[in-house]
Protein backbone atom coordinates (compact mmCIF):
# COMPACT_ATOMS: atom_id res chain seq x y z
CA UNK A 1 0.00 0.00 0.00
CA UNK A 2 0.99 3.41 -0.59
CA UNK A 3 0.55 6.21 1.98
CA UNK A 4 0.88 8.95 -0.99
CA UNK A 5 -2.37 7.41 -2.60
CA UNK A 6 -4.56 8.12 0.11
CA UNK A 7 -2.86 11.72 0.85
CA UNK A 8 -3.60 13.05 -2.52
CA UNK A 9 -6.61 11.04 -3.39
CA UNK A 10 -9.22 11.98 -1.35
CA UNK A 11 -12.57 10.43 -1.73
CA UNK A 12 -15.44 12.25 -3.76
CA UNK A 13 -18.26 10.44 -1.84
CA UNK A 14 -19.75 6.99 -0.70
CA UNK A 15 -20.03 4.32 -3.20
CA UNK A 16 -23.62 4.34 -2.97
CA UNK A 17 -24.33 8.02 -4.23
CA UNK A 18 -23.35 7.93 -7.69
CA UNK A 19 -25.96 8.73 -9.72
CA UNK A 20 -26.38 9.69 -14.16
CA UNK A 21 -25.90 13.37 -12.83
CA UNK A 22 -22.33 12.85 -11.96
CA UNK A 23 -21.62 11.64 -15.40
CA UNK A 24 -18.57 13.28 -16.58
CA UNK A 25 -16.99 13.85 -12.93
CA UNK A 26 -13.75 12.69 -12.03
CA UNK A 27 -13.83 10.67 -8.81
CA UNK A 28 -12.27 8.77 -6.31
CA UNK A 29 -13.42 6.09 -4.31
CA UNK A 30 -12.65 3.45 -1.67
CA UNK A 31 -14.03 0.09 -0.54
CA UNK A 32 -14.34 -3.89 -0.38
CA UNK A 33 -14.13 -6.11 -3.58
CA UNK A 34 -17.25 -7.42 -3.81
CA UNK A 35 -16.41 -9.06 -7.29
CA UNK A 36 -14.69 -9.05 -9.98
CA UNK A 37 -15.83 -10.16 -13.57
CA UNK A 38 -13.40 -10.56 -16.79
CA UNK A 39 -15.73 -10.07 -19.47
CA UNK A 40 -13.58 -10.93 -22.46
CA UNK A 41 -10.41 -8.66 -21.63
CA UNK A 42 -13.04 -5.73 -19.48
CA UNK A 43 -13.00 -6.42 -15.68
CA UNK A 44 -15.87 -5.32 -13.71
CA UNK A 45 -15.25 -4.86 -10.36
CA UNK A 46 -18.08 -4.47 -8.07
CA UNK A 47 -16.72 -1.79 -4.83
CA UNK A 48 -18.90 -1.77 -1.92
CA UNK A 49 -18.89 0.24 1.37
CA UNK A 50 -21.78 0.30 3.74
CA UNK A 51 -23.86 2.62 1.35
CA UNK A 52 -24.21 0.18 -1.30
CA UNK A 53 -22.04 -1.01 -4.92
CA UNK A 54 -20.71 1.09 -7.56
CA UNK A 55 -19.40 -0.89 -10.45
CA UNK A 56 -15.68 0.06 -11.31
CA UNK A 57 -14.13 -0.48 -15.59
CA UNK A 58 -11.23 -1.77 -15.96
CA UNK A 59 -10.11 -1.07 -19.85
CA UNK A 60 -7.22 -3.23 -20.93
CA UNK A 61 -5.96 -0.53 -23.26
CA UNK A 62 -7.20 2.49 -21.63
CA UNK A 63 -4.03 4.35 -20.24
CA UNK A 64 -1.80 1.80 -20.57
CA UNK A 65 -3.69 -0.71 -18.85
CA UNK A 66 -1.53 -0.37 -15.81
CA UNK A 67 -4.87 -0.27 -13.42
CA UNK A 68 -6.36 -3.11 -15.75
CA UNK A 69 -3.24 -5.00 -14.75
CA UNK A 70 -3.85 -5.00 -11.09
CA UNK A 71 -7.24 -5.13 -11.45
CA UNK A 72 -6.44 -8.65 -13.09
CA UNK A 73 -4.98 -10.06 -9.90
CA UNK A 74 -7.96 -8.58 -7.80
CA UNK A 75 -9.94 -10.93 -5.37
CA UNK A 76 -13.25 -10.49 -3.16
CA UNK A 77 -12.65 -8.53 -0.15
CA UNK A 78 -9.74 -6.74 -1.22
CA UNK A 79 -9.76 -3.03 0.18
CA UNK A 80 -9.03 -0.63 -2.90
CA UNK A 81 -8.90 2.93 -3.94
CA UNK A 82 -9.77 3.87 -7.60
CA UNK A 83 -9.61 6.85 -9.57
CA UNK A 84 -11.54 7.61 -12.55
CA UNK A 85 -14.47 8.99 -14.37
CA UNK A 86 -17.91 8.23 -14.11
CA UNK A 87 -19.70 7.21 -17.59
CA UNK A 88 -22.70 5.91 -18.54
CA UNK A 89 -23.50 2.63 -18.89
CA UNK A 90 -25.76 2.95 -21.91
CA UNK A 91 -28.30 -0.13 -22.24
CA UNK A 92 -26.83 -2.03 -19.43
CA UNK A 93 -28.18 -0.76 -16.89
CA UNK A 94 -28.53 -2.48 -13.24
CA UNK A 95 -32.34 -1.92 -12.06
CA UNK A 96 -31.27 -3.53 -9.27
CA UNK A 97 -28.98 -1.33 -7.89
CA UNK A 98 -29.31 2.31 -6.80
CA UNK A 99 -25.88 3.08 -9.14
CA UNK A 100 -27.31 1.38 -11.83
CA UNK A 101 -27.39 3.51 -14.77
CA UNK A 102 -23.01 4.93 -14.20
CA UNK A 103 -19.82 3.31 -13.62
CA UNK A 104 -15.89 4.26 -13.02
CA UNK A 105 -14.14 3.68 -15.77
CA UNK A 106 -10.73 3.44 -13.82
CA UNK A 107 -7.39 5.50 -14.67
CA UNK A 108 -5.42 4.28 -11.47
CA UNK A 109 -6.28 1.62 -8.66
CA UNK A 110 -3.77 0.70 -5.45
CA UNK A 111 -4.58 -2.61 -3.61
CA UNK A 112 -4.74 -0.95 0.14
CA UNK A 113 -5.07 -4.63 1.78
CA UNK A 114 -5.50 -7.88 0.65
CA UNK A 115 -8.08 -10.38 2.23
CA UNK A 116 -7.77 -14.15 3.15
CA UNK A 117 -10.95 -15.96 1.73
CA UNK A 118 -13.83 -15.03 3.93
CA UNK A 119 -16.29 -17.98 5.93
CA UNK A 120 -19.02 -16.85 4.43
CA UNK A 121 -19.55 -14.80 1.36
CA UNK A 122 -20.67 -11.36 2.13
CA UNK A 123 -24.60 -11.10 0.66
CA UNK A 124 -27.66 -11.25 2.13
CA UNK A 125 -29.15 -14.07 1.37
CA UNK A 126 -26.82 -16.69 2.67
CA UNK A 127 -27.39 -19.96 4.01
CA UNK A 128 -24.70 -19.69 6.71
CA UNK A 129 -25.48 -20.60 10.05
CA UNK A 130 -25.69 -18.25 13.09
CA UNK A 131 -23.02 -19.61 15.29
CA UNK A 132 -20.16 -18.62 12.31
CA UNK A 133 -21.61 -15.34 11.52
CA UNK A 134 -21.44 -14.27 15.22
CA UNK A 135 -18.26 -15.52 15.60
CA UNK A 136 -16.51 -13.32 12.53
CA UNK A 137 -19.32 -10.86 13.26
CA UNK A 138 -16.99 -8.10 11.92
CA UNK A 139 -17.94 -9.79 8.46
CA UNK A 140 -21.25 -10.12 8.90
CA UNK A 141 -22.06 -6.25 9.42
CA UNK A 142 -20.27 -5.91 5.90
CA UNK A 143 -23.44 -7.67 4.35
CA UNK A 144 -25.67 -4.99 2.96
CA UNK A 145 -28.76 -5.81 5.01
CA UNK A 146 -26.83 -5.31 8.46
CA UNK A 147 -24.65 -2.37 7.65
CA UNK A 148 -28.77 -0.43 6.43
CA UNK A 149 -29.79 -1.24 9.70
CA UNK A 150 -26.89 0.30 11.65
CA UNK A 151 -27.20 2.99 9.21
CA UNK A 152 -31.17 3.59 10.26
CA UNK A 153 -29.97 2.99 14.17
CA UNK A 154 -28.32 5.88 13.46
CA UNK A 155 -30.53 8.00 11.97
CA UNK A 156 -33.38 7.03 14.48
CA UNK A 157 -30.64 8.22 17.83
CA UNK A 158 -30.21 11.49 15.71
CA UNK A 159 -34.04 12.42 15.14
CA UNK A 160 -35.06 11.16 18.79
CA UNK A 161 -31.98 13.90 20.22
CA UNK A 162 -33.63 16.33 18.02
CA UNK A 163 -37.23 15.40 19.08
CA UNK A 164 -37.15 15.49 22.88
CA UNK A 165 -34.06 18.15 23.11
CA UNK A 166 -34.53 20.63 20.47
CA UNK A 167 -38.15 20.41 19.95
CA UNK A 168 -39.24 19.81 23.56
CA UNK A 169 -36.71 21.21 25.90
CA UNK A 170 -35.30 18.22 27.34
CA UNK A 171 -31.72 17.93 28.79
CA UNK A 172 -29.42 14.54 27.75
CA UNK A 173 -27.52 13.95 30.89
CA UNK A 174 -25.68 11.05 32.07
CA UNK A 175 -26.18 8.31 34.62
CA UNK A 176 -23.88 5.93 36.95
CA UNK A 177 -22.93 2.45 35.47
CA UNK A 178 -21.59 1.36 38.48
CA UNK A 179 -24.73 1.80 40.89
CA UNK A 180 -25.75 -0.17 44.03
CA UNK A 181 -27.61 -3.07 43.83
CA UNK A 182 -31.27 -2.86 44.50
CA UNK A 183 -34.19 -5.26 43.86
CA UNK A 184 -35.70 -4.46 40.70
CA UNK A 185 -37.45 -7.72 39.38
CA UNK A 186 -34.26 -9.32 37.36
CA UNK A 187 -30.98 -10.37 38.86
CA UNK A 188 -27.86 -7.59 38.62
CA UNK A 189 -24.90 -7.84 36.73
CA UNK A 190 -22.12 -7.68 39.76
CA UNK A 191 -18.56 -6.30 39.78
CA UNK A 192 -16.67 -6.47 42.42
CA UNK A 193 -14.72 -3.52 43.66
CA UNK A 194 -11.06 -3.75 44.08
CA UNK A 195 -10.71 -0.39 46.95
CA UNK A 196 -13.60 -1.99 49.20
CA UNK A 197 -13.30 -5.50 49.81
CA UNK A 198 -15.66 -8.22 49.43
CA UNK A 199 -18.47 -5.48 48.05
CA UNK A 200 -19.66 -5.21 44.88
CA UNK A 201 -21.24 -2.37 42.47
CA UNK A 202 -24.50 -3.60 39.95
CA UNK A 203 -24.82 -2.13 36.57
CA UNK A 204 -27.70 -0.84 36.07
CA UNK A 205 -30.71 -2.94 35.19
CA UNK A 206 -32.58 1.00 34.24
CA UNK A 207 -31.82 4.35 35.61
CA UNK A 208 -34.88 4.25 37.46
CA UNK A 209 -33.75 5.92 40.75
CA UNK A 210 -31.63 8.49 38.72
CA UNK A 211 -33.93 9.75 36.71
CA UNK A 212 -35.83 10.44 39.69
CA UNK A 213 -33.51 12.13 41.56
CA UNK A 214 -32.76 14.19 38.69
CA UNK A 215 -35.85 15.76 38.96
CA UNK A 216 -35.80 15.56 42.95
CA UNK A 217 -32.79 18.00 41.74
CA UNK A 218 -34.66 20.53 39.62
CA UNK A 219 -33.60 19.22 36.03
CA UNK A 220 -37.06 18.85 34.94
CA UNK A 221 -37.00 17.26 31.46
CA UNK A 222 -34.36 14.22 31.41
CA UNK A 223 -33.70 12.29 28.12
CA UNK A 224 -31.01 9.25 28.23
CA UNK A 225 -30.34 6.96 25.39
CA UNK A 226 -28.60 4.49 27.90
CA UNK A 227 -27.03 0.83 28.17
CA UNK A 228 -29.02 -1.32 30.67
CA UNK A 229 -28.31 -4.80 31.62
CA UNK A 230 -30.09 -7.80 33.45
CA UNK A 231 -29.09 -11.23 33.84
CA UNK A 232 -32.03 -12.81 32.73
CA UNK A 233 -32.65 -15.97 30.49
CA UNK A 234 -32.55 -14.72 27.00
CA UNK A 235 -34.73 -15.06 23.79
CA UNK A 236 -35.26 -13.82 20.59
CA UNK A 237 -36.17 -10.13 21.92
CA UNK A 238 -34.16 -10.04 24.68
CA UNK A 239 -29.95 -9.42 25.77
CA UNK A 240 -28.34 -8.94 28.49
CA UNK A 241 -27.19 -5.29 27.36
CA UNK A 242 -29.34 -3.41 25.77
CA UNK A 243 -30.21 0.35 24.96
CA UNK A 244 -33.63 1.90 26.03
CA UNK A 245 -34.44 5.42 25.37
CA UNK A 246 -35.42 7.28 29.11
CA UNK A 247 -37.32 9.79 30.17
CA UNK A 248 -38.35 11.78 33.16
CA UNK A 249 -40.22 14.85 33.31
CA UNK A 250 -42.03 16.95 36.27
CA UNK A 251 -45.08 18.62 36.31
CA UNK A 252 -46.85 15.93 34.43
CA UNK A 253 -49.98 13.80 34.47
CA UNK A 254 -50.30 10.39 32.12
CA UNK A 255 -51.97 12.49 29.20
CA UNK A 256 -48.71 14.73 28.68
CA UNK A 257 -46.68 11.34 28.71
CA UNK A 258 -48.93 9.83 25.94
CA UNK A 259 -49.26 13.15 23.90
CA UNK A 260 -45.40 12.97 23.93
CA UNK A 261 -44.89 10.05 22.68
CA UNK A 262 -47.84 9.90 20.19
CA UNK A 263 -45.43 12.89 18.34
CA UNK A 264 -42.04 10.91 19.27
CA UNK A 265 -43.18 8.24 17.39
CA UNK A 266 -45.36 9.79 14.65
CA UNK A 267 -41.93 11.11 13.97
CA UNK A 268 -40.26 8.37 13.18
CA UNK A 269 -42.42 6.53 11.54
CA UNK A 270 -43.27 9.28 9.21
CA UNK A 271 -39.32 9.95 8.55
CA UNK A 272 -38.17 6.18 8.16
CA UNK A 273 -41.17 4.38 6.78
CA UNK A 274 -43.31 7.27 5.33
CA UNK A 275 -45.93 5.91 7.58
CA UNK A 276 -48.74 8.39 8.72
CA UNK A 277 -49.43 7.17 12.93
CA UNK A 278 -52.98 7.86 13.58
CA UNK A 279 -52.94 10.21 16.89
CA UNK A 280 -54.06 10.14 19.48
CA UNK A 281 -52.86 6.21 19.61
CA UNK A 282 -55.77 4.48 21.25
CA UNK A 283 -56.16 3.17 24.79
CA UNK A 284 -57.22 -0.35 26.31
CA UNK A 285 -57.22 -1.00 29.86
CA UNK A 286 -55.36 -4.06 30.92
CA UNK A 287 -58.62 -5.30 32.36
CA UNK A 288 -60.11 -5.23 28.48
CA UNK A 289 -56.71 -6.49 27.16
CA UNK A 290 -56.66 -9.62 29.43
CA UNK A 291 -60.26 -10.45 28.69
CA UNK A 292 -60.12 -9.73 24.93
CA UNK A 293 -56.42 -10.81 24.26
CA UNK A 294 -55.73 -13.01 27.48
CA UNK A 295 -52.33 -11.12 26.76
CA UNK A 296 -50.86 -7.42 28.58
CA UNK A 297 -49.63 -6.06 24.81
CA UNK A 298 -51.76 -7.60 22.25
CA UNK A 299 -51.57 -7.10 18.61
CA UNK A 300 -54.57 -5.40 17.02
CA UNK A 301 -53.84 -5.41 13.51
CA UNK A 302 -56.93 -8.51 13.62
CA UNK A 303 -59.54 -9.36 15.59
CA UNK A 304 -60.53 -12.73 16.66
CA UNK A 305 -61.31 -11.73 20.84
CA UNK A 306 -61.02 -14.41 23.17
CA UNK A 307 -64.57 -15.15 25.36
CA UNK A 308 -64.80 -15.83 28.95
CA UNK A 309 -67.38 -18.71 28.94
CA UNK A 310 -67.04 -19.66 32.87
CA UNK A 311 -70.47 -17.86 34.31
CA UNK A 312 -72.44 -19.11 31.59
CA UNK A 313 -71.18 -22.83 32.17
CA UNK A 314 -70.90 -22.79 35.70
CA UNK A 315 -73.29 -25.35 37.32
CA UNK A 316 -74.66 -26.08 33.88
CA UNK A 317 -71.84 -27.84 31.85
CA UNK A 318 -71.45 -32.30 31.91
CA UNK A 319 -67.56 -31.64 29.96
CA UNK A 320 -65.79 -32.88 32.79
CA UNK A 321 -62.72 -31.37 31.55
CA UNK A 322 -64.41 -27.53 32.12
CA UNK A 323 -66.65 -28.79 34.99
CA UNK A 324 -63.40 -29.44 37.08
CA UNK A 325 -61.46 -26.45 35.87
CA UNK A 326 -64.49 -24.39 37.21
CA UNK A 327 -64.98 -25.99 40.47
CA UNK A 328 -60.90 -25.35 41.26
CA UNK A 329 -61.70 -21.79 41.08
CA UNK A 330 -60.11 -21.46 37.06
CA UNK A 331 -61.82 -20.73 34.18
CA UNK A 332 -63.40 -21.65 30.44
CA UNK A 333 -61.84 -19.49 28.24
CA UNK A 334 -62.32 -19.86 24.09
CA UNK A 335 -61.17 -18.41 20.88
CA UNK A 336 -63.62 -18.03 18.45
CA UNK A 337 -62.65 -18.43 14.32
CA UNK A 338 -65.12 -17.41 12.41
CA UNK A 339 -63.92 -18.62 9.19
CA UNK A 340 -62.12 -21.52 10.90
CA UNK A 341 -63.10 -24.62 8.43
CA UNK A 342 -59.54 -24.22 6.51
CA UNK A 343 -57.76 -25.55 9.94
CA UNK A 344 -57.23 -29.24 10.01
CA UNK A 345 -57.65 -32.24 12.36
CA UNK A 346 -53.77 -31.86 12.64
CA UNK A 347 -53.70 -28.93 13.96
CA UNK A 348 -56.74 -29.45 16.19
CA UNK A 349 -55.06 -32.89 17.73
CA UNK A 350 -51.21 -32.23 17.52
CA UNK A 351 -50.39 -28.46 16.27
CA UNK A 352 -52.38 -26.48 18.64
CA UNK A 353 -51.99 -28.81 22.21
CA UNK A 354 -48.31 -28.20 21.11
CA UNK A 355 -48.60 -24.53 21.04
CA UNK A 356 -50.45 -24.28 24.60
CA UNK A 357 -48.80 -26.81 26.05
CA UNK A 358 -45.61 -24.26 26.97
CA UNK A 359 -47.76 -22.04 28.76
CA UNK A 360 -48.92 -24.72 30.97
CA UNK A 361 -52.08 -26.09 29.21
CA UNK A 362 -53.33 -29.70 29.52
CA UNK A 363 -55.14 -29.35 26.85
CA UNK A 364 -57.18 -27.59 23.89
CA UNK A 365 -60.96 -28.63 23.64
CA UNK A 366 -62.64 -27.81 20.03
CA UNK A 367 -65.71 -28.03 18.99
CA UNK A 368 -67.09 -26.52 14.84
CA UNK A 369 -70.56 -24.95 14.38
CA UNK A 370 -72.16 -26.58 11.05
CA UNK A 371 -74.06 -24.98 8.70
CA UNK A 372 -77.77 -26.31 10.68
CA UNK A 373 -75.88 -24.41 13.80
CA UNK A 374 -75.10 -28.17 15.67
CA UNK A 375 -72.05 -28.82 17.21
CA UNK A 376 -69.30 -31.58 17.07
CA UNK A 377 -65.86 -32.15 18.34
CA UNK A 378 -65.11 -33.25 21.98
CA UNK A 379 -66.95 -30.49 23.33
CA UNK A 380 -70.20 -31.01 21.94
CA UNK A 381 -71.66 -33.88 23.76
CA UNK A 382 -71.15 -32.41 27.71
CA UNK A 383 -73.31 -29.41 26.41
CA UNK A 384 -77.26 -29.50 26.22
CA UNK A 385 -78.48 -28.28 22.87
CA UNK A 386 -79.91 -25.15 25.07
CA UNK A 387 -76.71 -24.40 26.53
CA UNK A 388 -74.71 -24.91 23.04
CA UNK A 389 -77.34 -22.46 21.59
CA UNK A 390 -76.56 -19.93 24.49
CA UNK A 391 -72.55 -20.70 24.47
CA UNK A 392 -72.54 -19.70 20.58
CA UNK A 393 -74.91 -16.81 20.45
CA UNK A 394 -72.31 -15.23 24.00
CA UNK A 395 -69.42 -16.04 21.36
CA UNK A 396 -71.17 -14.52 18.38
CA UNK A 397 -70.29 -17.00 15.70
CA UNK A 398 -72.44 -18.74 13.52
CA UNK A 399 -72.59 -21.70 10.69
CA UNK A 400 -68.54 -22.27 9.44
CA UNK A 401 -67.06 -21.31 12.89
CA UNK A 402 -64.36 -23.20 14.87
CA UNK A 403 -63.98 -22.79 18.51
CA UNK A 404 -61.28 -23.76 20.66
CA UNK A 405 -61.12 -23.44 24.40
CA UNK A 406 -59.49 -23.76 27.52
CA UNK A 407 -59.83 -24.80 31.17
CA UNK A 408 -57.31 -23.73 33.56
CA UNK A 409 -56.48 -21.09 36.43
CA UNK A 410 -56.60 -17.88 34.52
CA UNK A 411 -53.29 -17.25 33.93
CA UNK A 412 -52.60 -20.41 31.80
CA UNK A 413 -55.98 -20.15 29.95
CA UNK A 414 -55.14 -16.61 28.96
CA UNK A 415 -51.42 -17.29 28.09
CA UNK A 416 -52.02 -20.22 25.97
CA UNK A 417 -55.27 -18.34 23.79
CA UNK A 418 -53.46 -15.57 23.69
CA UNK A 419 -50.41 -17.87 21.87
CA UNK A 420 -53.33 -19.57 19.65
CA UNK A 421 -55.20 -16.32 18.43
CA UNK A 422 -51.59 -15.33 17.51
CA UNK A 423 -50.97 -18.27 15.53
CA UNK A 424 -54.28 -18.98 13.90
CA UNK A 425 -54.03 -14.95 13.00
CA UNK A 426 -50.79 -16.00 11.26
CA UNK A 427 -52.52 -19.32 9.40
CA UNK A 428 -55.42 -17.35 8.16
CA UNK A 429 -53.41 -14.89 6.91
CA UNK A 430 -55.50 -12.02 9.04
CA UNK A 431 -52.47 -9.76 9.27
CA UNK A 432 -51.82 -7.61 6.32
CA UNK A 433 -48.22 -7.14 6.08
CA UNK A 434 -46.62 -3.71 6.22
CA UNK A 435 -49.42 -3.05 8.83
CA UNK A 436 -48.69 -0.84 11.91
CA UNK A 437 -50.90 -0.83 14.65
CA UNK A 438 -49.84 1.17 17.91
CA UNK A 439 -51.66 1.41 21.44
CA UNK A 440 -51.77 2.50 24.78
CA UNK A 441 -51.98 -0.29 27.71
CA UNK A 442 -53.35 1.56 30.64
CA UNK A 443 -55.04 0.84 34.13
CA UNK A 444 -52.20 -1.76 35.20
CA UNK A 445 -52.90 -3.33 38.47
CA UNK A 446 -50.40 -2.01 41.09
CA UNK A 447 -49.33 -5.33 42.36
CA UNK A 448 -49.71 -9.02 41.68
CA UNK A 449 -49.51 -12.03 44.19
CA UNK A 450 -46.50 -14.04 43.95
CA UNK A 451 -47.82 -17.57 45.36
CA UNK A 452 -44.38 -19.09 45.82
CA UNK A 453 -43.12 -15.98 48.04
CA UNK A 454 -46.58 -15.74 49.42
CA UNK A 455 -46.52 -12.30 49.22
CA UNK A 456 -47.32 -8.91 47.18
CA UNK A 457 -44.65 -7.87 44.26
CA UNK A 458 -44.69 -4.93 42.05
CA UNK A 459 -46.48 -5.49 38.50
CA UNK A 460 -44.00 -2.47 37.20
CA UNK A 461 -41.34 -1.25 39.92
CA UNK A 462 -41.88 -0.18 43.10
CA UNK A 463 -41.41 3.29 42.48
CA UNK A 464 -44.91 3.81 40.60
CA UNK A 465 -47.81 5.65 42.11
CA UNK A 466 -51.56 4.51 42.47
CA UNK A 467 -54.52 6.05 40.53
CA UNK A 468 -55.73 8.75 43.24
CA UNK A 469 -58.94 6.90 43.38
CA UNK A 470 -57.70 3.62 45.16
CA UNK A 471 -55.29 5.33 46.82
CA UNK A 472 -57.22 4.43 50.45
CA UNK A 473 -57.01 1.06 49.62
CA UNK A 474 -53.51 0.26 49.49
CA UNK A 475 -53.47 -1.05 53.24
CA UNK A 476 -56.99 -2.70 52.92
CA UNK A 477 -56.97 -4.36 49.50
CA UNK A 478 -53.84 -3.93 47.73
CA UNK A 479 -54.97 -6.12 44.48
CA UNK A 480 -57.65 -3.78 43.92
CA UNK A 481 -55.39 -0.99 43.18
CA UNK A 482 -54.58 0.50 39.95
CA UNK A 483 -51.33 2.00 39.03
CA UNK A 484 -51.01 4.93 36.80
CA UNK A 485 -48.45 3.13 34.50
CA UNK A 486 -49.04 2.83 31.12
CA UNK A 487 -47.09 0.72 28.06
CA UNK A 488 -46.89 1.19 24.32
CA UNK A 489 -47.46 -1.78 22.46
CA UNK A 490 -46.74 -2.03 18.38
CA UNK A 491 -47.85 -5.41 16.45
CA UNK A 492 -48.13 -7.34 20.01
CA UNK A 493 -44.56 -6.17 21.34
CA UNK A 494 -44.27 -4.03 24.21
CA UNK A 495 -42.61 -0.87 22.86
CA UNK A 496 -41.88 0.40 26.44
CA UNK A 497 -43.51 1.25 29.66
CA UNK A 498 -43.51 3.27 32.35
CA UNK A 499 -45.95 5.34 35.04
CA UNK A 500 -46.31 8.34 37.19
CA UNK A 501 -44.14 8.47 40.03
CA UNK A 502 -44.65 8.35 43.96
CA UNK A 503 -43.43 11.86 45.28
CA UNK A 504 -44.55 11.32 48.50
CA UNK A 505 -42.09 9.40 50.86
CA UNK A 506 -45.06 8.37 53.14
CA UNK A 507 -46.93 6.79 50.19
CA UNK A 508 -43.35 5.32 48.91
CA UNK A 509 -42.47 3.72 52.63
CA UNK A 510 -46.41 2.14 52.90
CA UNK A 511 -45.38 0.57 48.99
CA UNK A 512 -42.29 -0.88 50.65
CA UNK A 513 -43.78 -2.05 53.61
CA UNK A 514 -46.92 -3.64 51.47
CA UNK A 515 -43.65 -5.81 48.93
CA UNK A 516 -42.28 -7.28 52.23
CA UNK A 517 -39.22 -4.80 53.00
CA UNK A 518 -38.56 -4.16 56.82
CA UNK A 519 -37.23 -1.14 57.65
CA UNK A 520 -33.39 -2.12 57.81
CA UNK A 521 -34.21 -3.32 54.33
CA UNK A 522 -35.58 0.25 52.90
CA UNK A 523 -32.61 2.20 54.74
CA UNK A 524 -30.03 -0.35 53.08
CA UNK A 525 -31.46 -0.15 49.48
CA UNK A 526 -33.29 3.16 49.34
CA UNK A 527 -32.40 5.13 52.20
CA UNK A 528 -30.92 8.04 50.14
CA UNK A 529 -33.91 7.61 48.04
CA UNK A 530 -36.23 7.67 50.54
CA UNK A 531 -33.93 10.54 52.03
CA UNK A 532 -34.26 12.69 48.83
CA UNK A 533 -37.75 11.97 48.89
CA UNK A 534 -38.12 14.46 52.22
CA UNK A 535 -36.80 17.20 50.77
CA UNK A 536 -39.76 18.50 48.26
CA UNK A 537 -40.23 16.25 45.24
CA UNK A 538 -42.16 17.40 42.51
CA UNK A 539 -45.28 15.43 41.05
CA UNK A 540 -43.25 13.36 37.98
CA UNK A 541 -43.45 10.57 35.71
CA UNK A 542 -41.55 8.50 32.68
CA UNK A 543 -41.17 6.17 30.46
CA UNK A 544 -38.61 4.07 28.62
CA UNK A 545 -38.53 2.79 25.43
CA UNK A 546 -36.72 -0.45 24.18
CA UNK A 547 -34.59 1.04 21.27
CA UNK A 548 -33.51 -2.45 20.11
CA UNK A 549 -36.96 -3.60 19.95
CA UNK A 550 -38.34 -0.35 18.21
CA UNK A 551 -35.53 -0.73 15.78
CA UNK A 552 -36.05 -4.39 15.12
CA UNK A 553 -39.47 -3.70 14.01
CA UNK A 554 -39.08 -0.69 11.93
CA UNK A 555 -35.74 -3.05 9.92
CA UNK A 556 -38.21 -5.82 9.79
CA UNK A 557 -35.56 -8.20 11.08
CA UNK A 558 -36.25 -11.47 13.02
CA UNK A 559 -34.35 -10.81 15.97
CA UNK A 560 -32.58 -8.41 18.22
CA UNK A 561 -29.33 -9.38 17.29
CA UNK A 562 -29.83 -8.22 13.51
CA UNK A 563 -29.77 -4.64 14.87
CA UNK A 564 -27.03 -5.25 17.75
CA UNK A 565 -23.82 -4.76 17.14
CA UNK A 566 -21.46 -6.90 18.63
CA UNK A 567 -24.85 -9.20 20.48
CA UNK A 568 -24.63 -12.06 22.97
CA UNK A 569 -25.94 -15.43 22.12
CA UNK A 570 -29.13 -17.46 23.65
CA UNK A 571 -26.16 -18.22 26.05
CA UNK A 572 -25.35 -14.63 26.68
CA UNK A 573 -21.86 -15.61 25.22
CA UNK A 574 -20.19 -13.42 22.76
CA UNK A 575 -18.43 -15.90 20.19
CA UNK A 576 -16.35 -13.04 18.68
CA UNK A 577 -14.34 -12.33 21.54
CA UNK A 578 -14.63 -15.61 23.52
CA UNK A 579 -16.25 -14.45 26.30
CA UNK A 580 -17.12 -13.82 29.54
CA UNK A 581 -13.67 -16.22 29.96
CA UNK A 582 -10.91 -17.19 32.88
CA UNK A 583 -9.41 -14.17 34.19
CA UNK A 584 -5.61 -14.27 35.50
CA UNK A 585 -5.50 -15.20 39.28
CA UNK A 586 -3.76 -12.23 40.12
CA UNK A 587 -6.72 -10.41 38.81
CA UNK A 588 -9.09 -12.02 41.31
CA UNK A 589 -6.58 -11.94 44.41
CA UNK A 590 -6.75 -7.68 43.38
CA UNK A 591 -10.43 -8.26 44.18
CA UNK A 592 -10.30 -10.50 46.73
CA UNK A 593 -11.88 -12.85 45.12
CA UNK A 594 -11.59 -17.36 45.16
CA UNK A 595 -14.13 -19.12 42.41
CA UNK A 596 -15.77 -22.49 43.32
CA UNK A 597 -16.15 -24.92 40.49
CA UNK A 598 -18.85 -27.30 41.77
CA UNK A 599 -18.58 -30.96 40.46
CA UNK A 600 -21.26 -32.56 38.82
Amino acid sequence: MSDSFLATHKRTRMNGAFRAAHIGEHVVVYGWVQSARDHGGVIFVDLRDRTGLVQVRFEPSHLGGAAHQIADRLRGEWVIGARGEVISRGTNINPKIATGEVEILCDQVEVLSEARTPPFEIKDDLDTNETTRLTYRYLDLRRPKLAANFALRSRVNQLTRRYFCEGNGFLELETPILAKSTPEGARDYLVPSRVHPGQFYALPQSPQQFKQLFMMSGMDRYMQICRCFRDEDLRADRQPEFTQLDLELSFVDVSDIRTLLDGYVAMIWKDVKGYEVPTPIPSITWQEAMDKYGIDRPDLRFGLPLCDLTETLRDRVEFRVFADAIGRGGIVKALPIPEGSSLTRKDLDKTFPEEAAPFGAKGVAWARIAEDGSWSGPVAKGLSDELRAEVTARMGVGPGALVLFVADKPSVANAALAQLRRVVGERLGLIRPGTWSFCWVVDFPMFEYDDGEKRWAAMHHPFTSPLDSDLERLGSDPGSVRAKAYDLVLNGIELGGGSIRIHRSDVQNQVFRLLGLSQEDVDDKFGFFIQALSYGTPPHGGIALGMDRLLMLICGAESLRDVIAFPKTQKATDLMTDSPSDVAPHQLAELHIRTKVEAG
